[in-house]
Parts: structure tokens; C-alpha cells; sequence
């Protein structure tokens, strides 16, 4: 796509898994994802993009070409996965196709990743409320929003 230079990309390759492992040695958390779409599932989202004024605004002029280069990037993915899929710093990869889906899927798998401790939460009382001390909503011509549900 012309983001980088040969070099520059070979760098970034050679660099990331030793970024990431400096990363997580100094305590952060590092979790990769990959969202997976199928190719009649790309397809199928994009002309949704063309054909709904609704969805217009999701469509990039680098969407377009990703549609295009199905293969090149997929290739490019490989050699990415290939590169960078290392066992301190493994690749999640989720199934997209079913957006629903993927994001609970990817939600839990997160929650799953990250340690925690049960905190006791203390009881909780509502209180009374104050008295009003003679207290009466002022006559304002509020602009209320229609309620449509």
C-alpha cells in the first residue's frame, strides 16, 4: 500500500516480538487479536457499505482496495502471523463473520486473560432522602425528547 519502505517494513518485523516482549517483562499485558472475516463475508458487508446511505460512511477508500487485494493481504497476514505469533505474544484470532458473536467471543476470551481478585464490595443502604423544606419543581418549558421506544 506503499505505507513503507522495504527496509522500514523489514524493521518492523524484526523488531515487533522483541517490543513486545520488553513490553510484557516490565508487567504489561499484551493481548493480540485478529478478526477473521471470510471472503462472501467481506464482500457481502461492503456492497451492504455501496447500496445502504445508512452505512456509506464505513466504507474507506482502503476498504475498497483490501476488497481488491483479498489475496495479497491474505498472504501478508500469513508472513505477519508467521513473524510475530510468538508464545509470550501469541495472535487471537477470532471468527468474524457473525459480528455478535465475535465481539462476545472476544470479550470473554479478554476477561478470561486478565488476573483478578474478587474485591468485597461493602453492604450497601439507600438513604432517606432529605425533606424538601418546602421544595416544588419549578413551571419549565423543558425541551423534552420525543420518547420513540
Amino acid at each position: 500500500m506503499g505505507f513503507c519502505t522495504d527496509d522500514e517494513y523489514e524493521r518492523f518485523m524484526n523488531n515487533i516480538p522483541n517490543f513486545e516482549n520488553y513490553i510484557i517483562k516490565d508487567g504489561i499485558i499484551l493481548i493480540k487479536y485478529w478478526f477473521e472475516v471470510s471472503m462472501d463475508i467481506q464482500t457481502e458487508r461492503f456492497e451492504q457499505r455501496i447500496t445502504d446511505p445508512r452505512k456509506h460512511w464505513k466504507l474507506s477508500p482502503m476498504d475498497l482496495e483490501s476488497h481488491r487485494r483479498w489475496y495479497e493481504y491474505s498472504r501478508t497476514k500469513d508472513v505477519m502471523f508467521e513473524r510475530t505469533d510468538t508464545p509470550g505474544s501469541p495472535w487471537n484470532v477470532i471468527n468474524g463473520d457473525n459480528k455478535k458473536r465475535a465481539r462476545l467471543n472476544c470479550i470473554s476470551h479478554l476477561l478470561s486473560q486478565i488476573p483478578y481478585k474478587e474485591i468485597k464490595a461493602k453492604k450497601l443502604k439507600l438513604p432517606a432522602r432529605q425533606k424538601s423544606d418546602g421544595y416544588e419543581a419549578p413551571d419549565y418549558p423543558y425541551k423534552w425528547v420525543p420518547n420513540k421506544f
